[in-house]
């Protein structure tokens, strides 16, 4: 008798079978498993030529698969991981969502929002189309919210509509119409089943993560964390010091509640937290502990001075990943790195600027925090003070990677960046008070004048010895003419007539003392006054502020570089707080005073003197 053959089902093509792999990775998640499991079943079918599009899901809680769409197994349990979030978040559910819905903008909304889920969460396969979201509001917290914006944002919604699964052109939720309109009582069961199972299925995962999490922390203090830090008080030097002083905290419970997506730093407190969830590996830790070891030995907090929070740190991980990356310490993560080779060789204060110019975009940069939060925690201002009482937690860390580096360079332990080299060894100079900064700039631009003996006009010390002819020292006339600047001063309600007191004082001293006998004076809020020219003695008694709120100082700028009587080559002195116009722009050489803690809305081209 011939051997009995054995019966085999339709050979797979390549395509499908890549969709049985990406179904076998989704029902063996621990989060989306849960829902697979209770899924109508799944069916695959040939679409069109020309139709793009993976997978939708049905009016019965199904999904179909286009079976002869070719992409990776991990492309597809994000397909599939995808749908099923629009079938636990209660998308289809007619009793979630208001009357009246445009259906392809809602089901856009929805895809947004699934999108941002499974980029927290850090679901594999994400698709290229998903960096599309970098330029989405951050402030839309749910997906009413973003139907909202999209309604009221034309363009918005096709510029979206690509983060769907089943083509840019398509919903991927099919037929809602027939969902929302029909309401059969069975039907609405289903529907809110799946979202009860992905409660519960979200639950059970959550107490996963922070039972092992925990246990790990209690049980094993060794963990990969607390390793890296080792290898840097062992074999780094440079940050050896630092990482000897800070404390790491590995809590789920702390970085939820601080919305920390993988690590962030408090220098105030010297605390370093690590979220236990991003499952970094020790590579990647020692990358992300130098990062925040970086942010508290350069003061990056401290010397924000008043700039917008989220975009200095966005500045400063710009500069530090760059360094981190030249000097080959671990492994640069993929979530939250900030890194663009274009930027390498700026400072903060310029990379600062550069990211002002696009506020919008740049608020919504992803740091090791999350989307638009700073991983440099705390105010800033000066925290504990370590044993003794002598130094401030800033001010160790400060001293301890000054003192890191002349070890690291003097045993050649490893390379140090130039521009980090300088940084550090900056630290170590004190201040330059901001009136001798002021007074060089008036020495560049007003040299000593020579003065003339005259027996014309005598001495005023004559007169305890009439008989004793004394000279007087008068300048030359024809040297002084032309010896101007313009000041144009910010005049509104935000600024103070101390604030305007204290810069007029310093203006008028050294502008006696370099021989400047009159300066053409420009008071402005939102239209210009022309004062005409003032002597020193005059300035400072003639300020008044206007009162009003906003300030536009252009128009000030431009009635001095257009005044006949002004020299051309005059330079313009502005007294501000910061708080004017993101475009104002100067022509000639000028210069900015304002309040210490305070900053200007784009990069400045002359230098800037900040008062206290």
């Amino acid at each position: 008798m011939g051997k009995e053959k054995k019966k085999t089902g339709p050979k797979l093509s390549v395509a499908e079978q890549h969709i049985q792999e990406g179904y076998a990775l989704i029902r063996s998640h621990p989060l989306f498993g849960v829902l697979f499991k209770s899924l109508y079943p799944w069916t695959m079918v040939e679409l069109p030529k020309g139709v793009e599009g993976s997978a939708c899901v049905t009016p019965f809680g199904g999904i179909t698969v286009c079976k002869n769409r070719n992409q990776t197994p991990e492309a597809w349990a994000y397909v599939f991981a995808h749908l099923l979030l629009h079938l636990g978040l209660g998308h289809v559910n007619p009793a979630k969502v208001s009357q009246g819905v445009e259906v392809r903008t809602w089901n856009v909304a929805c895809d947004i929002y699934v999108t941002r889920f499974l980029r927290d969460i850090r679901f594999p396969g994400e698709p290229a189309s998903a960096e599309v979201l970098h330029e989405f509001p951050g402030s839309m917290k749910d997906e009413k919210a973003i139907y909202e914006y999209l309604i009221s944002h034309d363009g918005e919604t096709e510029k979206y509509a690509i983060l769907g699964t089943f083509g840019k052109g398509n919903c991927d939720i099919r037929n809602l119409e027939e969902i929302w309109t029909t309401k059969t009582p069975w039907r609405l069961r289903t529907l809110s089943g799946y979202e009860a199972e992905f409660a519960a299925a979200v639950q059970s995962s959550v107490r996963s993560v922070l039972r092992e999490a925990s246990s790990t922390a209690s049980e094993n203090p060794d963990t990969p964390a607390h390793r890296a830090a080792s290898w840097f008080i062992n074999s780094y030097p440079l940050l050896g010091g630092l990482a000897a002083h800070f404390k790491i905290i590995e809590d789920p419970v702390i970085c939820q509640r601080q919305e920390i997506a993988v690590a962030a730093v408090d220098v105030s407190v010297g605390e370093i937290y690590v979220n236990p969830a991003a499952n970094l590996s020790f590579e990647e830790l020692k990358f992300v502990l130098a990062h925040e070891y970086l942010h508290a030995g350069l003061d990056h907090a401290g010397r924000r001075n008043g700039r917008d929070h989220e975009l200095w740190n966005a500045a400063c991980d710009y500069v530090i990943n760059a360094w981190l990356r030249e000097m080959h310490i671990g492994l640069m993560p993929q979530q939250g790195l900030l890194f663009d080779e274009t930027l390498a060789g700026l400072s903060a204060e310029e990379i600062y600027d550069e990211l002002a110019r696009t506020i919008r975009t740049a608020k919504k940069l992803m740091t090791f925090r999350g989307y638009g939060k700073g991983d440099i925690l705390g105010s800033g201002q000066p925290g504990q003070v370590l044993s003794g009482g002598a130094v401030s937690m800033e001010e160790y860390c400060k001293n301890a990677l000054m003192q890191g580096l002349e070890y690291q360079v003097s045993s050649g332990r490893g390379l140090v960046p130039a521009g980090l080299m300088e940084e550090i060894r900056a630290l170590a100079m004190p201040p330059i008070p901001w009136d001798v900064e002021l007074a060089k700039w008036f020495d560049d631009w007003f040299a000593p004048l020579e003065k003339h003996r005259t027996y014309a006009r005598p001495s005023r010390r004559q007169a305890s010895t009439p008989d004793i002819p004394r000279p007087r020292y008068i300048l030359d006339e024809s040297l002084t003419e032309g010896r101007t600047f313009g000041v144009v001063i910010d005049t509104s309600g935000s600024m103070s007539v101390r604030d305007i007191g204290i810069a007029l004082g310093a203006i008028a001293s050294y502008a006696d003392a370099k021989d400047v006998p009159k300066m053409r004076v420009v008071f402005c809020d939102a239209d210009a006054y022309d004062v005409g020219y003032l002597s020193p003695e005059e300035v400072a008694g003639r300020v008044e502020v206007q009162g009003r709120g906003g300030t536009v100082l252009q128009p000030g700028v431009d009635l001095l570089e257009a005044a006949k009587d002004f020299p051309k080559d005059g330079p313009i002195l502005i007294i501000t707080d910061g708080w004017i116009e993101s475009d104002l722009t100067v022509k000639r050489e000028h210069a900015f005073l304002i309040p210490k803690g305070h900053a200007l809305p784009f990069r400045p081209r002359g230098k800037v003197f900040y008062y206290e």
